[in-house]
């Protein structure tokens, strides 16, 4: 553990000026085979995609599949393989633990409680995570600074005491237009939801569409205040690393 943390500051140090592109060379080389990116085809995820085949086609890209993701997020997974030549592995939920939580609380039973939510998230979501991490050292993130209250205090290389691993957010301090002018430039397929009005795209019941002047992430949860709009992959604790 101690070395670990060592070698996180080290990596925040050389890393402090360096440009996404500069940050992923680094990171791939060395922990080569170690290393995966997770992505759910969002726009950060998309230029996350790019730039990571650019460097090495052969990176361990995967997603969660929480069996309640809307059509054009299929779609847009389909158009990257196609694009790029990959197969992004799937993670899906448990079968047995989604039959028990739909017999317990419903199928839509997330909206009556935020216990209800996390629960659907702990087993839709988090649960595939931890299989889809084990035995990797390095788990790269499209995680933006701007995109939420609840991810001010991120930093772009971080332990992840989740899953005992380094937390590398590459586009931290990117701003959504940047993301945008990156995706154009490169011709980049994204999903179609981007375009009516959805900046956050996640399970198709717990996401919606916003206006222009609205949060980023106003559309996820809606029903619930800001500081609650994790599904539980981000959660930091309070502890300084």
């Amino acid at each position: 553990m101690i070395d670990l943390l060592e070698r996180i500051e080290t990596y925040k140090s050389s890393t402090a000026t360096a440009e996404p592109v500069e940050i992923l060379e680094i990171f791939l080389k060395e922990f080569e085979g170690k290393i995966a990116f997770s992505t759910s085809f969002g726009a950060e995820d998309q230029v996350l995609t790019h730039i990571i085949l650019s460097i090495d086609p052969k990176c361990r890209i995967f997603t969660l599949d929480t069996g309640r993701l809307p059509e054009e997020t299929y779609r847009v997974w389909e158009r990257t393989e196609a694009r790029y030549g990959i197969t992004v592995e799937p993670y899906f939920p448990q079968s047995g633990a989604v039959e028990q939580l739909v017999r317990d609380q419903g199928i839509n039973g997330f909206y009556q409680s935020i216990e209800n939510r996390k629960r659907c998230c702990r087993i839709r979501k988090i649960e595939p995570l931890k299989r889809a991490l084990e035995n990797m050292d390095v788990w790269i993130t499209g995680l933006r600074r701007e995109q939420s209250i609840t991810r001010e205090s991120l930093q772009i290389v971080e332990y992840d005491e989740n899953f005992n691993l380094i937390k590398l957010n590459p586009l931290l301090e990117w701003r959504t237009g940047e993301v945008w002018e990156y995706i154009e430039k490169n011709d980049i397929p994204y999903n179609s939801l981007h375009d009516c009005g959805y900046p956050s795209i996640g399970c198709a019941p717990c996401t919606r569409a916003v206006s222009d002047k609205d949060d980023i992430r106003s559309g996820r949860w809606w029903w619930e205040s800001p500081e609650h709009k994790e599904c539980g992959l981000h959660i930091k604790s309070d502890r300084k690393i």
